[in-house]
């Protein structure tokens, strides 16, 4: 495995780790509950900890596919949770979530970045990296 691959996925792993821990902290430690959208990002994010993990170990950068699947399908879900937070008419057709509302934003730093922001961030650099380990593998075959 080059250098580059291996660089790209220790970069996935160390993203999806720390948009892991950032998740477990937000809900464990300062004990924000999850509405259903968390969730499901949650679904999508924390796989790719334990992929990439196994992927780095056996030097298989195949798993690059499946990383950018779980990360545009868990950024389409990021992208859609902070629209029904930030644009009105999303926010009135927002679907019931449960017993916390989807349209709440515990955290509003810089009057932008909410939890859902903050995954869509990750997922892009994990679907970014993704895409840079899939070419660097193939150049280097």
């Amino acid at each position: 495995m080059s250098k580059k691959v291996e660089n790209g996925l220790l970069f996935i792993w160390i993203v999806s780790v720390v948009a892991t821990l950032g998740s477990l902290y937000f809900s464990e430690i300062r004990h924000y509950e999850p509405c259903k959208l968390c969730w499901y990002q949650r679904i999508f994010m924390y796989p790719i900890v334990i992929m990439t993990t196994i992927a780095f170990i056996q030097k298989n950068a195949r798993i690059a596919v499946t990383t950018a699947v779980f990360a545009i399908m868990g950024g389409s879900i990021s992208l859609y949770h902070y629209g029904i937070q930030k644009l009105s008419f999303l926010a009135e057709t927002a679907p019931s979530c449960g017993p916390v509302s989807c349209t709440g934003q515990y955290i509003n730093w810089l009057g932008f970045i909410t939890i859902p922001f903050l995954a869509l961030t990750a997922f892009i650099l994990i679907a970014g990296a993704s895409f840079y380990v899939m070419k660097a593998a193939k150049a280097a075959n």
